[in-house]
């Protein structure tokens, strides 16, 4: 018999959905966040043959990279995007930036239906590479809304096992 996806709640058979979720920078949630790229991590195969056995392919573990993730937010006053990609660059033109603040470690919480948070990842070290301030703009375009993104560059991921399941009623 397979373990149980939810022992706390073993009526629950539905895995979580992906819509309610939030990302904190600086311990607070960003406002209007749309949509946030996978955690994603990839470990090099390395492949090898002994002289005594040439005919059969070993495979070990390299070296692991984790890929940026995008983070898209609705178009308003909230600063949190522009703030953080900021310190990476000077506007003033010189390559000062700020060491000591550009890295942070970011939350991200997938919230169960009633708004609990049920599974926590903590990302490492993490900075902007890339900042989209406006989105392309159309004049013709009444249903779209405005999108600014960011890429954050990170050294890696963990889940917090601290956050266990809520008790859902």
């Amino acid at each position: 018999m397979a373990a149980p996806m939810f022992p706390v709640n073993a009526h629950r058979h539905d895995p979580y959905r992906t819509f309610k979720f939030q990302v904190l920078i600086d311990g607070k949630p960003v406002a209007g966040l749309k949509k946030m790229g996978a955690l994603k991590r990839k470990t090099e195969a390395i492949k090898w043959r002994t002289a005594g056995d040439p005919s059969h392919e070993r495979i070990l573990p390299g070296g692991t990279s984790f890929e940026p993730i995008t983070l898209e937010q609705g178009l308003s006053h909230d600063l949190a995007f522009e703030d953080w990609a900021g310190l990476v660059n000077n506007l003033e033109g010189d390559a000062a930036m700020s060491l000591k603040n550009f890295r942070k470690d970011i939350v991200i919480n997938v919230l169960n239906l009633q708004g609990q948070v049920a599974i926590s990842y903590k990302v490492r070290r993490a900075w902007v590479s890339e900042f989209q301030a406006l989105p392309e703009m159309d004049a013709g375009s009444m249903n779209t809304v405005g999108i600014q993104t960011i890429t954050i560059q990170h050294e890696g991921w963990q889940r917090d096992t601290a956050v266990t399941e809520p008790t859902e009623s």
